[in-house]
């Protein structure tokens, strides 16, 4: 069976690498104009923490994440932490609304050691960094860099025998009739709008910035519309950041520099002295929920395929990547069984 895999980010890189992985007897293709250090992926922190998802059902938001950080934690007691970007480390997870998290237990039933501030804590917090927060907890959790994770998936998925093609793909039509794969795996992203006719996709803009901060130890997100967050990565630390819907402009904006650094100054005034080396701008793929289900398409020429969708995941693309990607092996399994029955 021939595999074409459309979108080499986070989500395509790990989806390729499953099936090829799980089904060494298919010939499997990934398909991309971009790949990395190019891809939206790149430039994010990684931290596994769900984040802009939507409506996505809390039990796959759980299922998808567990199955991811568990993945990562092999990587940790591994020792490959130092090849893929991998680190552990304390969060403070914050909010000024006084109702609290939604849906708390999805992350704190995964994560390491979860508790909630308490009142003298948020407010010696809220004291240090002139913030008003009314909720928080701490926790251990993973950050693992794209951008050196992104390298990794691709080596073991070449070595494993899967092939890389630089092309770009406009419709799925174009791969039905003229690629001649037997199944198509949709990891488009932000792409799928125009590839899978998905007009509930919407751009996300984020902005963020990157800055030698050696100092930094711990991880601090603030749950707000408004809010600001800092995650230290192996040799950098990630400032940001901002979520504006249906933006699309890549260049990094003067206004949001001011709101990154002002805000996260604010938390932590020893970043002041920070050298900036990098400020970034990446569209990440909202979705009103995580898309991950088979479709039969059918082209203009009357030629069938079906076409796995594994898209929509938002800012929690590391977050829930290699859950997506076995879910996704599940359903190549029972088309195969289904196939066999017949």
């Amino acid at each position: 069976m021939r595999v074409t895999v459309v979108g080499a980010g986070v989500i395509g890189m790990t989806s390729a690498l499953a099936v090829k992985t799980n089904f060494p007897q298919f010939e499997v293709h990934v398909i991309s104009d971009k790949f990395s250090p190019d891809t939206t992926a790149d430039g994010s922190a990684g931290l596994w923490s769900p984040y802009l998802l939507g409506n996505t059902p809390c039990d796959k938001i759980l299922q998808w994440g567990g199955i991811t950080h568990r993945w990562l934690e092999k990587f940790w007691k591994a020792g490959l932490a130092p090849e893929i970007g991998l680190s552990l480390i304390p969060v403070y997870r914050v909010t000024s609304d006084p109702n609290g998290f939604p849906n708390v237990s999805i992350w704190t039933e995964t994560v390491y050691g979860a508790r909630k501030l308490s009142s003298s804590e948020l407010e010696k917090l809220n004291a240090e960094c002139t913030t008003s927060y009314k909720h928080g907890w701490m926790f251990l959790t993973y950050a693992v860099e794209p951008v050196r994770l992104l390298p990794w998936l691709t080596r073991q998925f070449l070595e494993a025998g899967g092939k890389l093609r630089n092309r770009k793909i406009h419709t799925l039509n174009e791969l039905i009739d003229d690629d001649g794969c037997d199944l198509i795996i949709n990891c488009t992203g932000l792409g799928a709008r125009e590839l899978a006719g998905d007009n509930t996709v919407k751009c996300i803009r984020g902005q963020v910035a990157r800055v030698r901060a050696p100092w930094v130890m711990h991880a601090y997100l603030a749950d707000d519309d408004d809010g600001n967050y800092i995650i230290p990565n192996t040799d950098r630390v990630v400032l940001g950041g901002t979520h504006q819907e249906n933006d699309f402009d890549r260049t990094p904006r003067k206004e949001d520099c001011e709101f990154i650094y002002t805000g996260c100054h604010r938390i932590l005034p020893s970043l002041k002295n920070a050298e900036v080396t990098k400020e970034w701008v990446g569209l990440r793929p909202g979705r009103h929920q995580v898309r991950i289900e088979a479709e039969v398409c059918k082209s203009p020429k009357g030629r069938e395929v079906t076409v796995i969708h594994n898209y929509g995941h938002g800012g929690s693309g590391v977050t829930l990547c290699w859950g997506s990607a076995m879910n996704v092996v599940n359903i190549v399994e029972n088309l195969m069984n289904l196939k066999s029955n017949l």
